[in-house]
């Protein structure tokens, strides 16, 4: 059972920055595509190959960026100038990659983030 460790997300006053992670092991895992979506119907906010691509949703741009480590299988959300329509459950996504075999998604739990002043 993959599980993907969350940390990072809590409250912030109006105008403040949260930087969300996400890990997946990394023993005997090779990472592929990450990203970050938010709410319950996991809509997307940014995302990342393994090429180094990455996307960010429009109407985020400006504000939001993604990264990774690959080294740590790990994704990072920045998230700056916050305001309260940015509160929301976020959810990371890590994809497995495994030779001869379709790339396996696992999600993280859900890591609150709540911008109010």
């Amino acid at each position: 059972q993959v599980q993907l460790v969350e940390s990072g997300g809590g409250w912030v006053q109006p105008g403040g920055s949260l930087e969300l992670s996400c890990s997946a092991p990394t023993s005997g895992f090779q990472a592929g595509p990450m990203g970050w979506f938010r709410g319950r119907q996991r809509s997307p906010v940014a995302g990342s190959s393994s090429g180094g691509a990455t996307n960010i949703a429009d109407y985020l741009k400006g504000r939001f960026s993604i990264r990774r480590d690959n080294a740590a299988n790990t994704v990072y959300l920045t998230m700056n100038n916050l305001t309260p329509d940015d509160s929301d459950v976020y959810y990371c996504n890590i994809g497995r990659v495994r030779l001869g075999r379709p790339i396996q998604y696992y999600w993280g739990e859900g890591i609150q983030v709540t911008v109010s002043s």
